[in-house]
């Protein structure tokens, strides 16, 4: 994932940051990408029907066919699964994301954080208004910076 939702380890106990925005950002992405390939596949298969059946009935013709048509069921076959698959890896994303929050908001609970009703994985932060908190970055241990029970605040959309 470009951008860091992931870091490196910085020390002897590593570390592993995970921001559920830029997941679910990432979901989308590969949502996206899955409903592209599946309109990609739907347009090969479109232009291969429009091509007809060129080769002939003769006795090479019908020995092409016979291997091309099994070929090109598979292939298409296993382009719409791909579609699917990349598709079914934005779907992961989210629920990690969404995972994660929980964790996150259950976590800044054990450091007297309170959660803000209705935003899942998100934690109060006074004094700050259109944002909802960064999960899991302040008081959790291993994070730079992390001071408990201070939550940095962020815009409610993080989409890219």
């Amino acid at each position: 994932m470009a951008g860091g939702s992931t870091g490196a380890s910085g020390g002897a106990g590593g570390e592993f940051v995970l921001k559920p925005w830029e997941l679910h950002g990432e979901g989308r992405e590969f949502e996206k990408l899955g409903g592209e390939l599946t309109k990609a596949v739907a347009a090969l298969e479109q232009g291969l029907a429009a091509l007809g059946a060129p080769w002939g009935a003769d006795q090479p013709g019908s020995g092409f066919a016979t291997v091309y048509g099994q070929a090109r069921g598979e292939l298409v076959g296993g382009l719409r699964g791909l579609a699917g698959r990349v598709a079914g890896v934005g779907a992961g994303l989210h629920t990690m994301a969404a995972r994660t929050a929980d964790a996150d908001s259950a976590a800044a609970g054990g450091f007297g954080a309170t959660a803000v009703p209705g935003v899942s994985g998100a934690t109060a932060v006074s004094g700050v208004s259109g944002a909802t908190a960064v999960p899991g970055v302040a008081g959790v241990p291993g994070v730079p910076g992390a001071t408990p029970g201070v939550v940095p605040a962020v815009p409610k959309d993080m989409s890219v």
